[in-house]
């Protein structure tokens, strides 16, 4: 097991296969989008699998791929079998928009993806539309119904709160009343160089904290007859998880309801992962711009090289966030 200087166990790599996506969210990016990078300056998927079998050798043991989208890259089947296969390795899974998944999802079974998260912010088309700003809901429902054909386990679906869209929140948590879905409530983080601003930007009116969430959701589900969500347990348990989620269900339900509280209640001291941008640059934390050049070290030959910028970002993972707000690059030039 790999430790940071604080004493955090760190098993848990996220690896961005690319900085290009189907959508344009307003939270993540401008409508024109990003200035795509050569592909020379993006990791190969074989350097990628490469570092992933030295820092199994260092304790890591999960992987989640995102992006971008990750769909979109030429190959990301090939390398999920191949991360499959190194040993150490526990699981890997993939957070994605959804849109690619009914033609790709056995595939990816087959290759040896257990877990789905799926993105969805909205369950009204027309503002799918607008969030996304060209995006078919339908779409994301059929890559859900197609997640839970081929047997993936978990399937989450992400869904940042954002105030001024006024989600229908209920009806979210609804979904995992009949199936095995579970979904995940996160809260509008800063993240970006356009904080504050317009559009895109993040601002603190527009974070609902989580309890507040929960409270909105109980209410409306008392109205409804569903009466309140409860804590899950270790009899009604929420999905095996890797991440910082606190779990509820309502009575009888197949799935799950999570919330994830960066900021009302951010979960620093039980952080357990490092970050990989498509282009090499390792992040030990989220809302920090510190970065580390794994893209050299990987081309450099050298495996003690990888190693060494391995331990180099552990040892600079900071204790906590500190309500950081902004950062040079968008999530998805970072990695959902």
């Amino acid at each position: 097991m790999a430790y940071d200087q604080h004493g955090r166990a760190i098993d848990y790599l996220r690896i961005s296969v690319t900085d290009r996506c189907n959508l344009r969210c307003l939270y993540c990016m401008p409508e024109e989008g990003v200035a795509w990078k050569p592909r020379k300056a993006m990791l190969t998927l074989e350097e990628i699998c490469r570092l992933v079998r030295i820092a199994s050798g260092e304790g890591f043991s999960r992987i989640r791929l995102t992006g971008g989208e990750p769909l979109v890259r030429l190959g990301i089947a090939d390398l999920v079998r191949d991360i499959v296969r190194v040993a150490g390795i526990e699981s890997v899974a993939m957070t994605t928009n959804g849109i690619l998944l009914p033609k790709m999802a056995k595939t990816l079974k087959d290759a040896g993806l257990k877990r789905v998260n799926i993105s969805l912010d909205t369950l009204d088309p027309a503002q799918f539309a607008h969030v996304t700003r060209w995006g078919d809901i339908n779409d994301v429902f059929a890559g859900i119904e197609a997640a839970l054909a081929v047997g993936f386990d978990p399937v989450k679906i992400n869904t940042v709160v954002v105030r001024s869209l006024n989600q229908d929140l209920l009806s979210f948590a609804r979904l995992s009343l009949d199936r095995p879905l579970h979904v995940r409530f996160i809260e509008y983080m800063p993240v970006g160089d356009s904080c504050g601003g317009e559009g895109l930007g993040w601002s603190e009116s527009d974070t609902i904290p989580n309890e507040e969430i929960i409270g909105i959701i109980n209410e409306r589900a008392r109205a409804a007859g569903l009466g309140d969500l409860v804590p899950c347990n270790s009899t009604t348990r929420g999905p095996d998880g890797w991440g910082p989620a606190r779990y509820y269900h309502f009575d009888g339900a197949q799935g799950s309801v999570g919330f994830i509280s960066a900021l009302s209640r951010h979960f620093c001291s039980e952080c357990n992962r490092l970050r990989l941008t498509a282009e090499g640059q390792l992040r030990p934390c989220l809302f920090s711009d510190d970065e580390y050049d794994m893209r050299h070290a990987l081309r450099s030959h050298d495996d003690d090289a990888v190693r060494d910028m391995l331990r180099l970002a552990l040892s600079a993972k900071p204790e906590e966030h500190h309500h950081k707000v902004g950062t040079k690059r968008l999530m998805s030039q970072i990695g959902g």
